[in-house]
């Protein structure tokens, strides 16, 4: 197996991992063969993977942008990927220049990528961290360098909720980093459901499965399950809907119905 001169060394390209998965899916070129494969082996149980990723990207921009009209020129992009077209910075930058934005990763290839895109703009970092460990990504000295804990913050946590199990306690994490953020902050989630996908749950569990076998277990929570990680939040209108829903830019029966799959929602702090 070919190792590709942007891998960093030490890192296993045997082993598949999720944010490369997602650069596969949204067309990147950041990614393994055993990467390519998982994703290939899931769309042969739901094809509307792509779909669903491009989904989610489109609903990150448009909140991105939302947080700035609401004068927030700080985000803290959390499960953050492999950055590509038309990342959280460069959204955040173009409408609001000097916004600080930090990403965080627990993948090196996301780390290292990351790094280089973000050489020579002072205004985005990011650190290698986990999100069940909140205090370890507040006690960084990236975030201590680059988000001012007096101001609102924008948390992103789009497409991440979904790969820490119940036992690892998504909400307190969720929880410790509202406690943490000063009020005005605003939190933005998406989460994958089964509610929503146009296909029998058994057909969905297949591509499920595919990354219970990476170990990176997809947890599939309900509607109300994922209402939870906004307590101690005021939703912001439409509430929580699924992503072609939310403030759309175009019509959202125009979309794919894979589009539809899962939930987002965007709360605010009192």
């Amino acid at each position: 197996m070919e190792r590709p001169a942007w891998a960093p060394r030490g890192i296993d390209i045997s082993v598949p991992s999720v944010s490369r998965i997602y650069d596969y899916y949204l067309g990147g070129s950041h990614n393994f063969d055993v990467d390519r494969e998982a994703a290939r082996k899931a769309m042969e149980y739901m094809p509307g993977l792509p779909k669903i990723m491009q989904a989610n990207r489109a609903f990150l921009r448009r909140a991105v942008r939302f947080a700035v009209d609401e004068g927030i020129t700080q985000f803290l992009d959390i499960g953050s990927g492999i950055p590509t077209f038309g990342n959280v910075h460069e959204v955040a930058q173009s409408a609001s220049p000097g916004a600080h934005v930090l990403y965080v990763d627990h993948d090196p290839v996301a780390v290292a990528h990351s790094n280089a895109v973000l050489e020579g703009n002072e205004d985005a970092d990011v650190v290698a961290a986990d999100l069940r460990k909140p205090q370890e990504i507040l006690a960084s000295s990236q975030f201590q360098g680059l988000i001012d804990q007096n101001r609102p913050v924008a948390l992103l946590l789009v497409a991440i909720l979904h790969f820490v199990e119940d036992e690892d306690d998504p909400y307190g994490a969720v929880a410790q980093l509202r406690d943490a953020l000063a009020p005005g902050s605003l939190l933005v989630v998406t989460h994958a459901s089964y509610e929503g996908i146009p296909l029998p749950p058994e057909r969905a569990e297949g591509a499920v499965d595919v990354y219970k076998n990476i170990r990176n277990p997809l947890i599939m929570r309900s509607r109300d399950d994922i209402a939870r990680f906004f307590e101690g939040y005021d939703m912001v209108e439409p509430g929580l809907v699924p992503m072609p829903e939310w403030r759309p830019d175009t019509a959202p029966e125009d979309e794919d119905p894979f589009a539809y799959s899962g939930f987002a929602g965007v709360g605010r702090t009192a």
